[in-house]
């Protein structure tokens, strides 16, 4: 078996790098947690985003067509998350709505607020075994506060703008608003025209983008590419894209290298992160 890529900082070195920070009451910082999951946290605030933190796609799929064989190790053990203030799911798919990740995260965070998009409520509710008035529901055009963090409901295509009955998106991006700062988290999109309207007035400055494309041949939903990645934050005017959705399955992955390149021909700033590695606002 193939070695698995190694994160950059992990576990307990990981809590303690994020225990150090949590007095800074300037820059906010931003670590990759594998996939598309982050842990943002600002003024000892710590937002978690689209966590997927075990092995239970893996495991599900062992012996089938569709394989999830992990290629990189796992960031963090789910129960050292303490402190969480607000975790995110942007859609049903098991690698942004895991129940092995947040039962334990919802456990262990007792005053945590959980976003979610309003039309899946009821799946995500009988998934991660909580009370289905519990989370806090978003669509498309709807925003919600929590402490300093506004959330701003976008649609995603993944790979179709899905609705339910009431018309509330089953696929959201999040437009997270703090301070001076805006990021966006796009969770599984493919482009659509309407987006860059959409994203432009929030200015966001850093974009969190998948870019493992849409082949068909892999039997799941796409994404964006390398190349779209890049063009949608040049498009929105991003300081900083920074790539995810790689790394995590050998079926569905792309090469960063790749985006790198992309990036470097429209002039886009962007930083790659290894696993468990952060950003910082003062970067």
């Amino acid at each position: 078996m193939k070695e698995l890529i190694k994160a950059f900082k992990k576990d307990h070195d990981l809590v303690k790098e994020m225990d150090g920070l949590a007095v800074d009451e300037r820059n906010f910082h931003l670590w990759w947690l594998g996939q598309s999951g982050f842990l943002l946290q600002w003024k000892g605030k710590r937002v978690l985003i689209d966590p997927y933190l075990s092995d239970s796609l893996t495991q599900k799929y062992s012996g089938t067509e569709k394989p999830h064989t992990r290629m990189s190790e796992r960031v963090i053990d789910p129960e050292l998350l303490k402190n969480i203030s607000i975790v995110t799911s942007s859609h049903n798919h098991t690698d942004h709505l895991d129940a092995a990740t947040l039962i334990p995260i919802l456990r262990n965070n007792p005053e945590i607020k959980f976003i979610i998009p309003e039309a899946n409520r009821d799946f995500v509710a009988e998934r991660v075994k909580c009370k289905k008035e519990f989370p806090m529901g978003l669509s498309d055009g709807r925003s919600v506060r929590i402490n300093e963090f506004t959330f701003h409901g976008i649609p995603a295509k993944h790979n179709e703008i899905e609705r339910d009955e009431k018309g509330n998106c089953k696929y959201l991006g999040y437009v997270i608003e703090f301070g001076d700062h805006a990021i966006y988290h796009s969770g599984d999109t493919l482009w659509y025209d309407e987006m860059i309207d959409l994203l432009k007035p929030f200015a966001p400055g850093i974009a969190l983008l998948p870019i493992n494309g849409n082949d068909p041949a892999r039997k799941v939903a796409g994404n964006l590419n390398c190349h779209e990645a890049a063009a949608l934050g040049k498009a929105i005017n991003v300081d900083y894209v920074i790539p995810c959705h790689y790394d995590q399955f050998t079926f569905n992955t792309a090469d960063p290298g790749e985006f790198k390149r992309e990036a470097e021909k429209i002039n886009q700033d962007h930083k790659i992160l290894s696993g468990g590695e952060r950003f910082d606002s003062n970067t």
